[in-house]
This record gives structure tokens, sequence and C-alpha cells, in this order.
């Protein structure tokens, strides 16, 4: 393995897309897609189908927007946010078909994917278990060429780095607008009361990590550097969401995109 991690430092807009199935349609991803810079196109294990990973894609080509694969645990009919005992060997070949089925894709368009981004329980799990972020760091580790895995943005992200060197990553450390914190710097659970921000409330969120005055549920301060702030895209807010975001940033002194 190489004994490097690039971290960058420049602040972009995510969103999820590419989230609907068959006759289900999730979210406004034409909408969407203008406004951001990176998609995590669903790989059809949490969602997504084929027919929409190439809309999705071809979206994205259109708005010269950067892609990255959303792998996720097997787990369509609870939308990959079901903890699952899948580990070693057997979840680095899950995350390689996914990400297969998906440049593969990319590539019969005239395009590719650039990063990795787990979704829902896996990414969260792997965040509370270093064994697992390992596992899904030699996933992305040993394909065949480099590409980036977005990881949670914590006040100690130490271990994190050290890891990513280990296995001669590039990481991007990721914040979120519409989720709210523990004093520990993660993620609430969907479940708590409180755990998703809507509308002004995303917005204020996504100034104050931008300024680096990102306060807990509970009040703390939290010290996140990252690279990279999410927007979930399966709601019709998150259109509205993502402008307010996109005006709220260009008016600061130091405008980030």
């Amino acid at each position: 393995m190489g004994k490097q991690a690039h971290i960058s430092r420049s602040l972009t807009l995510n969103c999820d897309l590419g989230e609907s199935y068959g006759a289900w349609q999730l979210g406004c991803d034409a909408d969407v897609m203008p406004l951001i810079d990176s998609a995590n196109i669903a790989c059809g294990y949490h969602a997504g189908d084929p027919s929409v990973i190439r809309r999705t894609l071809l979206l994205a080509k259109k708005y010269q927007v950067e892609i990255g694969a959303h792998v996720s645990y097997p787990d369509l009919l609870g939308f990959g946010r079901r903890s699952m005992a899948i580990r070693g060997n057997a979840l680095i070949d899950l995350l390689h078909y996914q990400m297969a089925a998906l440049d593969g894709m990319a590539q019969t368009e005239g395009t590719n994917i650039h990063y990795v981004k787990p979704h829902g329980a896996l990414y969260n799990d792997m965040m509370n278990d270093r064994e697992l972020l390992a596992d899904v760091m030699r996933a992305v580790a040993t394909w065949h060429r480099a590409v980036d895995l977005v990881v949670l943005a914590t006040p100690k992200d130490k271990k994190v780095v050290e890891l990513g060197v280990f296995y001669g990553l590039s990481l991007r450390f990721e914040a979120f607008a519409d989720r709210a914190y523990s004093s520990a710097g993660h993620l609430i659970p969907r479940g708590n009361a409180g755990a998703v921000l809507e509308g002004e409330r995303a917005v204020k969120q996504a100034l104050s990590i931008a300024q680096g005055e990102l306060r807990s549920i509970r009040g703390k301060k939290l010290s996140l550097q990252p690279d990279t702030l999410c927007v979930h895209g399966d709601t019709p807010a998150a259109v509205t969401i993502i402008r307010g975001i996109r005006r709220a940033l260009s008016n600061l002194p130091t405008a980030q995109p």
C-alpha cells in the first residue's frame, strides 16, 4: 500500500441522487443537478435501477457534475438504512460490484466515477467500527484505478487520516447541512427527534459549517474541517435548500463554491 493520503480543503456541494426505482420516483434530480458539484449516484443496492442510473449519469454529464458511487449494504427494502453483518472479502466484493456497475455505465456514456461514498447504515457503521472502515478502505484502494473515499468529518479525524495514509487513499471529509450532530460530532440517528433539518435551518447550518461555527444538538461547538457539504436529495425541499445554501455561501466574505 502507499504511504500518503491527500486531503483536499475546498468546500464543495454534493447530493445523493439516482434513488428512484422502477415505478417509484424519488427526489428532483433534474432540478438539483445544475446546482451541485458532485452527484452521489445510487448503484442499485439501496436504490436506483439501470435505467435510473443511465438517466442520472446523462444529467451529470450535461451539467459537468462530478460522479461518485453511492454504495450500500444490499438492502432495497430498507433503503440501505439497516445494518448488516457483512465484512471482509464479502463486503469488498459487494462494493466492487456496485462500483463496477456504475463505472461501466458511466464509461459507456463517456465519463467515469471519481469517488466512492458509502450510504446509510454502511456509512454510519464504518465511522463507528475501525475494522469495517478498513474493509471499505481496502475495497477502494484495490479498485483498478485511483478514486477518493468520502468519510464523515468529525472532531477526531486523526485515526481516519492514519488509516487512509496506510491504504494510500485520497480522503474527502464530509459535513451535512440537513442533519443534526451529537456532541461527539456524529450524526443523530434519523429516528430521533430533531435529527433531520429542513428549510432555513439547513441553510443556517451550512453557513455555520462554512464559518467553523457548527454546534451539536446540545449546543456544543464542533471543530470540523470538511471538504464537501452534503444535502440529501430525496425530498422536494432539497431544491429550495440547495439554492438557499448557494446564495448564502456566495455572500460570505471568502465565498466558497
